[in-house]
Order: structure tokens, then sequence, then C-alpha cells
């Protein structure tokens, strides 16, 4: 049986010519930095997103916290939305690695407020930590975008008060197609990036950390403190390099796909779809009180081979990908009616 997994696009499997890449990947010692295929991986993806230099680390995550460790000094304050990943989802790396103090700001669909920043920047006090860093995401993890408009008004801000801007970016190739912009064009506006081989662009392993060539020779030797030294990672940057020159090209088919979903979805009485989130490969769900919804939904589905994220009482999440056809969103929504 087939498994059809909504979950997320981190469960991507890596496509036969990546498997097929894999096999034939010359590789090196990545730590002395003669690992071929990761060179030329990192000469690709700081071009692809318009900065000198990039850096190929393990995970998101470990991309995020790297930026924050090169960027900062223990004890610095870093601004960033109340929602972001960063904030919410990465363990508390902020104050165990870089050992930094996070100022979240509760946004609207994952915007700060301008003003809000602006105040939030600490001025020269005895009693304040230094304002160091600001942190933006796009595409955010609630399926929305932040606009380049937005972005270069943060960027402004950040410049009058000589700090810098990080975007977690790990879905910012959906953010470009979803913009109909190159990654450059949302990646100008900001000091550093990280974007995710390994969701939605397929790759099994992997994510790339991008900036200056002084930001990135030291979050070089971060990156080895924080034991992401890898040696013959070639293997996997092979995958990277077919994400950035085939599968960040497709990343539209996903987008639609989640249009078709959200359609049929809203087809059943008592689903709505969050269309004003509606923007990526992202379909948020809500279930009126008087449906007869049942909680283990999830189990119910997972017996007809669906992956689903456990319903909440809030809403559901469902992730198309490059492994989601039409036809597979079609069995799921037959056979979510049927459990109804």
């Amino acid at each position: 049986m087939k498994i059809i997994d909504l979950r997320s696009d981190t469960v991507t499997k890596p496509t036969q010519i990546m498997r097929e890449a894999m096999l034939n990947a010359i590789v090196g010692d990545d730590v002395y930095q003669d690992d071929p295929t990761v060179i030329r991986l990192e000469k690709m993806a700081a071009e692809m997103v318009g900065k000198e230099s990039a850096l190929f680390v393990p995970s998101g995550t470990f991309g995020n916290q790297l930026a924050l460790l090169t960027h900062t000094n223990r004890g610095d304050e870093v601004i960033l939305e109340a929602n972001c990943h960063i904030k919410k989802y990465e363990v508390a790396g902020a104050a165990v690695i870089a050992g930094v103090q996070l100022n979240s700001i509760e946004g609207v669909k994952g915007e700060m407020d301008l003003s809000k920043i602006k105040q939030a920047i600490r001025s020269e006090d005895i009693h304040f930590p230094k304002t160091s860093l600001i942190c933006l995401e796009n595409a955010t993890g609630l399926g929305t975008l932040l606009s380049l408009d937005y972005m270069e008004k943060v960027a402004n801000i950040a410049k009058e008060a000589d700090i810098h801007i990080h975007l977690d970016g790990a879905r910012v190739f959906n953010a470009a197609t979803a913009l109909n912009v190159d990654a450059l064009e949302i990646c100008k506006h900001v000091d550093s990036v990280m974007f995710c081989l390994s969701k939605g662009l397929c790759a099994p392993i992997g994510s790339m950390l991008a900036g200056s060539k002084k930001f990135i020779n030291k979050a070089r030797k971060n990156r080895k403190l924080m034991g992401g030294g890898m040696r013959q990672v070639g293997i996997v940057a092979a995958c990277g390099i077919i994400s950035l020159e085939k599968m960040s090209k497709r990343l539209t088919i996903d987008h639609e796909n989640a249009f078709y979903l959200a359609d049929k979805l809203e087809q059943i009485p008592g689903f709505h779809v969050d269309r004003e989130r509606l923007n990526i490969n992202m379909v948020f769900v809500t279930v009126d009180d008087n449906i007869n919804f049942p909680e283990n939904y999830s189990e119910l589905l997972f017996e007809k081979g669906i992956k689903v994220n456990g319903y909440r009482g809030e809403e559901m999440r469902f992730v198309t990908h490059n492994d989601i056809e039409r036809s597979d969103i079609d069995y799921f929504v037959n056979i979510l009616k049927t459990i109804i």
C-alpha cells in the first residue's frame, strides 16, 4: 500500500536522480574544504540567494542557531516574531548555544509591526542588553508570506540601528515561487539566510547558511564547535545540487495541489479553510463544533494508508509536496468523508 503523507514537506523522499547522484558523487573531506561536490553546492547556493558565500549544515535548526551564534555575543538580545520557528520549535537553542535573550513580538500572520520593532531596539543603558540581531521568517510556518516591501522597511530599520538581520528561509523558494520573484530578491534585504534542502526540495539531509565571506568564515569555525564539521558529505550534497537545479523550479505544482486540496476540503460541510494563509503548500483547516469529528481521526486515516498530524482541537494542517499527486488528494478527501 502506498502511504500518503500529508504531515509536512519534511517527509519527502529523495528522487531517483538524487539516489543515482549519491552513488556517483565525487567526495573529499569537507572539514579540510576539499570536497568538490560540497564546494559546488555552496557556490550554487550563494549565487541563488545573492550572497558572497554559503555553508552546508546538517539541518535548518542547526543553520538558524549557527547564525545566531555567529551574529551575536553572549548576553545580547535578538528581536523576532513570537510564533516563529526559532522561538517556538528549536528547543530553546538560542539560550543554550548562543546564550542570547529573545525579545519576541506578537505579529499578525508572522509579520511584526514596524513601530514595535523600533521600540524593541535597546538604547545604550547600563541596565539593557545589546540588541544585535533581528530575525525574520519567509515563508512563515503559518503558511503566509512577508512582502518585499515589508522586508525592505525592516532592513531600513536595522540599518539605521546598525544591527543585522537573519532570515529563517527554510521555505524561501516556496516564498519566491508565491511572490513570483527569484529568491535573491527576498534575500537582498537580509545579512544572512538559512534555507532547507530537505523539505519541499526533497534532499534527504541538509540545509544552507549564506551570507558575506566574513560571516561564513566565522560560521564555518562555529559549525565545527557545534559538532557540524562533516567529512565525505558530498554524498548528500549531491542531492542538494539537484534540489537547487531542479526541485526549486517545480514548487508551483505543490502550491497548485494545495489550492486543489483546499477546494476539495471546503466541499465537506463544516470544514473551513483559512484562505488568508493559503499562500504556499500548506492548508490550514478548522471544523465546526457540531460536526461529528473523531479525535482519533489520524489513527483512522492511518489505517487507510494516510499519515496526518493529530487533531489538536483548534486547526489541522495538511502539507503538499513532491510525493503528493492529485489522485492522492482525492483519495484522502474521500476517506476523510467516510470517518465523519
